[in-house]
């Protein structure tokens, strides 16, 4: 698919078909492509938990405004953002240095994503979830690309579900990602209203 009509034909869609499952191998590459994501220093502050089972799903649903999607789509991605994921030896932190830093850059290294992303809760937390985001959306345009549907949701009771699903505390959960095909006969309205360039830039220097 072309990167324009990419663009044009993801959309955010409410009604899937529970009756066609997504296969493990595309499921798979919407992943590996998605994570080609910018991210802070390559440090890749994200987990997945992907929800397949329709009792767990049901049990998302309660705590995520009863949105019929979550159950009726056949997968559907918890985002993590890991707002530990600056601190030294962590699995993706180590992984910068066996895939590219240098040992003598170690000291560096860990001094700077300190200062940049430990120095308070509010950098940690703004560190993990923005690059979440970018993961995130990578991932649905890449799932988009596959042919499949997605929807971002944020309405949902975020420690209901850390508690339900014992999630970590390290963990943020930024959004949820319904991931299905579109229910058959669903109509697709065109995309909204968007800014233009004059609407979002307020300043130029």
């Amino acid at each position: 698919m072309e990167f324009q009509e990419m663009l044009g034909k993801r959309r955010a869609i409410n009604f899937f078909d529970p009756n066609r499952d997504v296969d493990e191998a595309t499921l798979r590459k919407a992943f590996e492509e998605g994570a080609n994501a910018p991210s802070s220093f390559n440090l890749q502050p994200w987990k997945v938990i992907v929800l397949r089972d329709p009792v767990r799903k049901a049990a998302l649903r309660k705590l995520a405004s009863n949105q019929p999607k979550v159950t009726e789509a056949p997968v559907v991605l918890m985002i993590l953002a890991d707002r530990d994921g600056w601190k030294e030896g962590n699995e993706t932190w180590k992984k910068r240095f066996e895939t590219g830093f240098k040992p003598d850059q170690r000291e560096w290294f860990a001094a700077t994503t300190k200062t940049l992303y430990g120095g308070s809760p509010e950098a940690s937390q703004a560190f993990a979830t923005k690059n979440a985001g970018l993961f995130a959306m990578s991932f649905m345009y890449a799932a988009s690309d596959l042919g499949l549907q997605t929807h971002p949701m944020d309405g949902f009771d975020h420690e209901g579900v850390r508690k339900e699903f014992n999630i970590p505390d390290n963990y943020w959960i930024p959004m949820l990602i319904a991931v299905g095909y579109a229910k058959p006969g669903l109509e697709i309205l065109p995309k909204a209203w968007r800014q233009s360039y004059d609407d979002m830039v307020i300043k130029t220097y």
